[in-house]
């Protein structure tokens, strides 16, 4: 049964697998198994798994592996299960886990044994945290990306609409960023992003939202509802960012790369959606870059 199994590929699975034969005695364990229930593959195989090493208990705690074991089940009809159950890690806690259980055949279709695979539901509710966490980060500067600051945004408009707590968003875009990046190299550029990202992440509020929106453009979501202490708040990241720099070394000379940024921000009015206000602060930003651009516009 197992001889027809490539163990090469079957060792790179994050589940974990095994096989026992029509005695229930366990033939083969993978290192995902391994992993997840503590126990090496030579504590298991050759050992029976009614022998209870695992100690399956269903959401009440009844004991499955003497009496209700999925495994057993699908020996004895043949047919394929999945359900969830917690078993006993070596360490001592219970893990719960995900199983599938499949019955195997020899090539004149008489049952020979079966094949569990079983993964950890708690690295399942990681991995889920992990793949959200990837498609709202922006890769290169580890800030929220445009799909995390548009949802922001609604709900933070929705809430607005409830209790009439305005707020303000502001764009902001490097200055002759391509020219940089020209003159310096894209790596250069790269550690410029990541500058103005920890810079606008670390003067903004906990409440508040900063993300990367494409490109060399930035959107912020920010608590002020008073024009003033926009304009103020919005200037002071701006000239943070133009006092921000490093030292670079181009054809054995050093050189100060700095960089500034021009801004366009507003106040949420009652009739905006996310494609009226983006159009309101995007003319402040090219109003701002006509003007010479290390502006802050703001109205």
């Amino acid at each position: 049964m197992i001889e027809n199994f490539p163990k090469e590929i079957l060792e790179k699975f994050y589940e974990g697998i095994y096989f026992v034969d029509n005695n229930r005695k366990i033939l083969y364990w993978n290192k995902g198994a391994e992993d997840i229930s503590g126990y090496k593959a030579e504590e298991v195989i050759n050992k029976h798994c009614f022998d209870n090493i695992l100690m399956h208990v269903d959401n009440t705690g009844n004991q499955l592996c003497k009496n209700g074991c999925p495994l057993h089940k699908t020996l004895q009809d043949h047919q394929y299960r999945e359900t969830k159950v917690y078993l006993h890690h070596k360490n001592g806690h219970r893990v719960p886990v995900y199983i599938r259980t499949f019955p195997m055949f020899d090539n004149n279709n008489q049952i020979i044994g079966a094949l569990e695979i079983f993964s950890d539901a708690s690295f399942q509710k990681e991995i889920l945290k992990k793949l959200k966490k990837l498609i709202m980060i922006d890769k290169l500067t580890g800030i929220p990306n445009r799909r995390y600051f548009e949802a922001q945004f609604d709900s933070k408009l929705l809430n607005y609409k409830k209790t009439n707590i305005k707020f303000a968003i502001a764009i902001l875009d490097i200055d002759q960023f391509k020219k940089v990046n020209d003159i310096y190299g894209h790596d250069v550029g790269d550690k410029i992003l990541k500058i103005i990202s920890n810079t606008l992440i670390s003067n903004i509020e906990p409440t508040e939202v900063v993300a990367r929106f494409g490109g060399e453009e930035f959107m912020l979501l920010l608590n002020e509802n008073n024009l003033d202490k926009l304009i103020f708040k919005i200037d002071k990241i701006r000239t943070l960012i133009e006092n921000s720099g490093f030292k670079v070394k181009k054809d054995e000379k050093e050189f100060e790369v700095k960089v500034t940024v021009t801004i366009g921000a507003t106040i949420i009015e009652k009739n905006d959606d996310f494609d009226s206000v983006y159009s309101k602060i995007d003319k402040f930003l090219y109003e701002g870059k006509n003007s010479g651009r290390n502006i802050s516009i703001v109205k």
